[in-house]
């Protein structure tokens, strides 16, 4: 029989055991004098020449080597069966026959798997033509478990946006168009505006040995919708009932036809409260709240007025909030200006200037168009603040901030040094794992409480890949927000006065002089300053 890989037959000559060592073709693999030594013990020999078997594997001949005294009058063809630590995979390996010896039957190799308990997945295709024709200590693949399908998780496809992050388009000079936002999601009376994929279960799975293996749960989703929205006999689809705007408020669909107010909100108006969007053709005047579900469109000023609202709020010509006014939306806030007011964006703030007021936004705040300052109170953003000035010549007191916030950093470093613990406890358990396994290989049988022991280590390291699985999803989920607070800055398209106190991340600073066309931003633990 040819054989490419190295490889060794036994030979018995009266009471002398040998082997003949043959070196492995062009292009085959060379023999591991391992297992050779391996194949000795399980024959029961234990007492050879061991520097003469690894000469003879190195050879580039063919070699004999004398092991000892022959045990018996003729050694049978040998097969040997691996099992892989996941009992996914099974592969044999076989060795020659010496003068004699019996060759290999099909109740041999099932014999061997029904040692390992190996009830499943066999190849029997293969297994018939390995013993038409075989290659000496190669390995073959001859069983597969059937892994888990992973099924496919539920998901909602919506036919309108739901980006918080859409801008509005912007005039030549800079400026913002009001006139033609295009961030608000139109919907027509009888559209479909969102519709449901089921999911699809996974199915289990078996390993060789006959264990079942359970798909990971698939994940459900549910429609959560408001009024003025119906939905399809099969629960699939959701179709809008009115015209209107259509907007996804923490996973909820809302459709609205618009609260119109023709004049200012005042006294022959009164407070709102609209489960829907609210347009204000005039005013809203100081001391008056709207509530809204959906957006908020104010052609007008907003006075020492509150503002709440689902969605975005718009305010075509700014907010004088006199100290007390207030634009508080899940969405983005667009205003022509912002002065001595309160306001809060889930999203990006855009407006041409900020006088003495309190600002923050998840993503960025952009002052830009018009004069585009920056003067007095503080302004946050998660990832960008820019405008053209900051801060005043007289020094009035004015803080700019971007960044991650101190506790979600010191969250992020107690989830690594957990991961980290239980990364070095799995390392502690895998090598003895593989030592295990080469016992296995090499025909050793473990007395039963080491082999205990062994099936308590296996478990302790799924039990242990369990724990580390959610804890590095987290601390990606945070590293993805650490690499935005990387990137973020504060750029200065003109000129940032003295006085002015900046903050990144856990980082401050205070500017001491005039600093032009520039850009702040971390990097090596402090803040640098570059030019734009």
């Amino acid at each position: 029989m040819e054989n490419r890989n190295g490889y060794f037959r036994p030979m018995i000559e009266g009471d002398r055991l040998c082997l003949e060592i043959f070196p492995a073709e062009e292009g085959g693999k060379a023999l591991d004098v391992r297992e050779v030594v391996s194949y000795l013990t399980s024959e029961g020999y234990h007492e050879y020449d061991t520097k003469s078997i690894s000469q003879a594997v190195t050879s580039s001949v063919p070699e004999q080597v004398y092991v000892g005294k022959a045990k018996t009058k003729a050694i049978n063809e040998k097969v040997l069966i691996d099992l892989s630590l996941d009992a996914m995979l099974v592969r044999c390996t076989f060795y020659p026959a010496s003068m004699g010896g019996r060759a290999i039957t099909r109740e041999d190799i099932q014999d061997a798997l029904q040692h390992q308990k190996i009830v499943y997945g066999i190849d029997e295709n293969m297994v018939g033509r390995l013993l038409q024709y075989r290659e000496y200590c190669t390995e073959y693949l001859i069983g597969k478990g059937t892994p888990p399908t992973l099924g496919r998780d539920a998901k909602i496809e919506y036919y309108f946006s739901t980006s918080k992050s859409l801008k509005p388009k912007h005039n030549d000079d800079g400026s913002v168009n009001y006139h033609d936002l295009n961030v608000i999601s139109k919907v027509e009376a009888d559209q479909m505006i969102a519709k449901l994929i089921p999911a699809v279960p996974g199915k289990a799975g078996r390993d060789v040995l006959g264990g079942e293996l359970r798909p990971r749960d698939v994940k459900e989703l549910k429609f959560s919708f408001a009024n003025n929205i119906r939905i399809s006999e099969d629960g699939t689809e959701l179709y809008s009932e009115v015209t209107g705007h259509a907007s996804l408020v923490q996973g909820k669909v809302f459709v609205s036809s618009v609260y119109e107010v023709p004049a200012d909100v005042d006294n022959s108006v009164g407070d709102i409260n609209y489960p829907g969007n609210v347009s204000v053709k005039g005013n809203v005047k100081s001391g008056f709240v709207i509530y809204a579900d959906g957006d908020i469109l104010v052609e007008g000023v907003v006075e020492g007025a509150k503002l709440y609202a689902g969605g975005q709020i718009i305010v075509q010509h700014g907010i004088h909030g006199m100290g007390k006014g207030v634009l508080s939306a899940k969405g983005n806030v667009i205003a022509k200006f912002i002065e001595g007011a309160t306001v809060k964006s889930g999203g990006y703030v855009e407006t041409e200037s900020i006088i003495q007021s309190k600002v923050s936004a998840n993503t960025e705040v952009n002052v830009s168009g018009g004069k585009g300052f920056i003067r007095g109170g503080s302004v946050r953003a998660g990832n960008k603040v820019s405008a053209r000035i900051i801060g005043s010549e007289m020094g009035t007191a004015t803080s700019v901030e971007v960044g991650v916030e101190p506790e979600k950093l010191e969250h992020y470093q107690n989830l690594q040094e957990q991961a980290k613990e239980i990364a070095k406890k799995i390392e502690q358990i895998r090598p003895v794992l593989i030592n295990y396994s080469e016992k296995l290989k090499a025909g050793v049988k473990l007395p039963p409480d080491k082999a205990h022991f062994m099936k308590t280590q296996v478990m302790a390291l799924k039990t242990l890949q369990g724990q580390l699985a959610p804890l590095n999803e987290e601390i990606n989920s945070l590293r993805m927000n650490f690499v935005s607070a990387v990137r973020a800055k504060i750029e200065v398209q003109s000129v940032i006065y003295p006085g002015v106190n900046i903050k990144i991340s856990e980082l401050s600073m205070t500017t001491k002089t005039d600093r032009k066309f520039c850009q702040f931003y971390k990097a090596d633990g402090e803040i640098k300053v570059a030019n734009l």
